[in-house]
């Protein structure tokens, strides 16, 4: 199975051309300005996360006005719009504008809100060569007011050279409070914009998969341990959304490669 995708980025919307997950699904908008999308959320509910530029949502006659603002994800925290299930909604740009659109089976009844860059919980994990800094979005633990039946989603900056979702861990079975079932996505970005890094994935089943990240590319992680190192010289950003059974989160590491996270309070203590 792949596990792994480069998308399109034509004007409009663009899809997964494949999807192993059964939850989770995504989708990349681009828009000129003056243009717009209309949809239907169906049976989902959708958090969309202006990547750069400004749109105004209407979503079942509730209007959000020139929502957005950084011109790029490597230039500030993000606005986001979410999207109940059963809505139907437009987005029309005022400048050009790109969009992701993570999504995930819901039954909850909630009207449409906005998440400004005030809400979004910044912080750093890890220590030395990898940590990196991060963007929670929509999450229990940092957003908690926000309803939600399925989505949890935020942002990581992994620096030059240093690794991210280091040690490898895996989060495939409801187990609480040590570890909880959720799908995952990456969607990868990466500055300066020629640049790569990346992906290492495997599972319990033997299969193992790495890729080379650059602009536009996705992993997809229905189960399985994943790790990601951007290049030298090169940051990587990945927009990171799961969807499961509830929305606690709880990992396991590798239980070869998990001591290293032992070492993150020492290190921090060496200003590393």
């Amino acid at each position: 199975m792949k596990y792994h995708a480069y998308l399109s980025a034509d004007a409009g919307l663009n899809d997964l051309p494949h999807n192993p997950c059964t939850l989770l699904d995504f989708g990349y908008l681009r828009l000129a300005a003056g243009e717009s999308y209309q949809a239907e959320a169906g049976d989902r509910e959708i958090l969309a996360v202006l990547l750069g530029g400004k749109a105004t949502f209407e979503i079942d006659g509730t209007r959000f006005e020139s929502v957005g603002g950084r011109p790029n994800v490597f230039a500030g925290k993000p606005h986001s719009v979410y999207i109940p299930a059963g809505a139907s909604f437009s987005i029309e740009a005022e400048g050009a504008v790109e969009i992701a659109l993570p999504s995930a089976p819901s039954d909850l009844e909630t009207a449409p809100y906005v998440i400004g860059p005030e809400q979004v919980a910044t912080g750093t994990w890890g220590a030395a060569n990898f940590s990196r800094d991060y963007h929670q979005i929509l999450t229990l633990a940092s957003q908690p007011d926000l309803p939600a039946r399925r989505l949890i989603v935020g942002e990581t900056f992994t620096p030059s050279g240093n690794w991210s979702t280091y040690p490898p861990h895996k989060h495939q079975v409801d187990n609480l409070p040590k570890e909880a079932y959720h799908e995952e996505m990456y969607y990868f970005r990466v500055n300066p914009n020629d640049g790569f890094g990346l992906c290492c994935y495997y599972n319990e089943q033997d299969e193992s998969e790495n890729f080379t990240i650059r602009n536009n590319s996705i992993h997809m992680m229905p189960n399985g341990y994943h790790t990601v190192v951007s290049a030298p010289g090169y940051t990587t950003y990945y927009l990171w959304f799961l969807a499961g059974n509830q929305r606690v989160q709880a990992t396991v590491n590798d239980p070869i490669l998990g001591w290293v996270s032992e070492t993150v309070p020492v290190l921090r203590k060496l200003g590393l």
